[in-house]
């Protein structure tokens, strides 16, 4: 029986990767489940990661809990953004670690490459130049979970491995008017001007950027794919103090053509117009998949495809998702 703790469950991503892993267990591998809500377990609180490391003793750890948030998230709140994250990766490793862990899988973001990074963002791009100021907290502190991870590997043998997403979307999202990331921003803001009969929606900034984006079921596989792969298959695709491995689709789109799409799919038949005195962020940020698509996975689902299902999903549990 293999003990595996998913801290974040309740995440997007967390419980994607949980289905994904109940799914097994019900198909007959040995798996124990084990998950605590933020209630029962403040990851942010050394001494009770201590205390619940050294209890349930998992065999596995998956990392997938952190803050997270779009751009006035990210400038509204950095101290909180840096600290939480800091303290979530520094916990969960390290009491990991003391508990006798050897594998584990930590889940970052795109946002840890250079701001003017050569497109696509390849993994030797960390650490070359200087990062989006609208998000640099949040960023430093997902940097700092790759490096403990390899330095816990260099100093102690063990298997800590970090997978970083690109922008993420799915079933549980987050879809608050302020704090979300763009696309459950679109959804929620197209939905409610077909329901309202508004005439006209503005998007933040140009519309020019351009953005990648990853159904989270896919990156749930991905991460399980990677997670499982033989330590041997790994060191070979990497490097000790640079490990991390992107996930993402391999393509990318305009802000304001994700805007159209969005609105075909939710029904709004409106003017879009575009705001450029807020910020656009990043101009372009595409990842480059290739060591991922070199050991053997890639993404399946089709960006108008998740769409729909993440607008269905946010139709259904509307009252919920809205807040």
């Amino acid at each position: 029986m293999t003990k595996i703790y998913i801290a974040g469950h309740r995440g997007m991503v967390g419980g994607a990767i949980l289905r994904q892993l109940d799914a097994r267990r019900k198909a007959g591998e040995q798996l124990e489940l084990i998950t605590r809500t933020h209630k029962e377990l403040d990851l942010t609180d050394q001494a009770a990661m201590r205390e619940f490391m050294h209890t349930e003793r998992p065999d596995v750890v998956i990392l997938a809990a952190a803050k997270v948030g779009g751009i006035h998230a990210n400038n509204t709140y950095p101290a909180e953004f840096i600290y939480e994250n800091l303290m979530i990766e520094c916990n969960v490793i390290h009491q990991a670690f003391a508990a006798g862990v050897t594998k584990l899988l930590q889940l970052g973001s795109s946002c840890i490459y250079p701001k003017a990074a050569p497109q696509p963002m390849a993994e030797d791009a960390l650490l070359t130049g200087p990062l989006e100021p609208t998000n640099e907290p949040y960023a430093i502190a997902k940097i700092a979970g790759i490096k403990l991870c390899e330095s816990y590997n260099r100093q102690h043998g063990v298997d800590y491995r970090s997978v970083m997403p690109t922008n993420l979307y799915g079933p549980g999202d987050n879809f608050h008017p302020e704090n979300s990331h763009v696309l459950p921003a679109l959804i929620r803001r197209f939905h409610e001007a077909a329901r309202d009969g508004l005439e006209e929606v503005a998007i933040w900034g140009s519309g020019t950027p351009r953005r990648e984006f990853l159904h989270v079921d896919d990156m749930a596989e991905a991460s399980l794919f990677v997670l499982d792969l033989p330590k041997e298959r790994y060191d070979a695709n990497t490097q000790p103090m640079l490990s991390h491995i992107n996930v993402g689709s391999g393509t990318d789109i305009s802000i304001l053509d994700l805007a159209q799409m969005v609105a075909k799919i939710t029904g709004f038949k409106g003017k879009i117009t575009t705001d450029p005195s807020k910020p656009d962020g990043t101009m372009r940020k595409l990842m480059d998949v290739s060591r991922l698509g070199t050991m053997g996975w890639h993404a399946r689902i089709g960006l108008e495809d998740g769409i729909a299902e993440s607008y269905r999903w946010f139709l259904e549990n509307y009252d919920t998702a809205r807040t």
